[in-house]
């Protein structure tokens, strides 16, 4: 009999969200452009540059075209040689008439509700669904995971997306979305096969003091 053929090799994904910037936890900036990491920001992102740098195989690195995002992924992409390429599809969730709101000031709206507890159901005005969200991350994704068959490729994003990916990889139910915490410049690192996509970790970041709910 003819030895069976070694089935292909899975892409792992680095999804890595962006470093802290002035505003995290305080307000939602949606895609709103002009806004840069913190020092603080800057000091995760060199962190997970250096925690990513020390894997023996990087074929490529992706940022959505936000400044904090591209600015995250240049140490990473540095480390290694690699010029950092855009993937509109990481961009963050559009939220629509809520970009730039202040946190407090949205929790207390009804509406709020929905964003947290029934996800699939809720379109921010003037923006995106989740579901639309989700959508977009999963394709965005499978296009990088067919231009690098059996490769490693990094992924800088946002938490939303991440989190929305995280859940699309574990067949759970989007309204499972706000029970997955993604802290600034953590690592997620999700193999795609050619069964089902395995999730080997979710929100690692080099010192777990700095693992905040998102």
């Amino acid at each position: 009999m003819a030895p069976r053929a070694r089935p292909p090799r899975p892409t792992l994904v680095l999804f890595v969200r962006h470093g802290q910037t002035p505003t995290t936890g305080k307000e939602l900036p949606g895609r709103k452009p002009g806004l840069h990491l913190a020092d603080a920001g800057k000091a995760q992102a060199q962190a997970a540059a250096d925690a990513i740098a020390a894997m023996k195989q990087i074929d490529a690195v992706y940022s959505s075209p936000l400044e904090r995002a591209r600015e995250t992924a240049a140490p990473i992409a540095a480390a290694r040689g690699l010029k950092v390429q855009i993937e509109r599809g990481l961009l963050e969730l559009d939220i629509g008439e809520w970009t730039g709101e202040e946190l407090k000031k949205v929790a207390r709206q009804p509406e709020w509700q929905g964003v947290q507890r029934y996800p699939s159901g809720f379109r921010f005005p003037g923006g995106e669904s989740f579901t639309e969200m989700q959508t977009r991350i999963v394709n965005a994704t499978a296009r990088l995971v067919a231009a690098h068959p059996g490769g490693t490729v990094v992924a800088v994003s946002h938490a939303d997306p991440i989190k929305a990916a995280v859940v699309h990889a574990t067949g759970a139910h989007m309204d499972m979305f706000q029970r997955v915490s993604i802290s600034p410049a953590s690592i997620t690192a999700i193999a795609y096969g050619p069964l089902a996509p395995m999730v080997l970790s979710v929100n690692w970041v080099p010192s777990l003091m700095a693992a905040k709910p998102s």
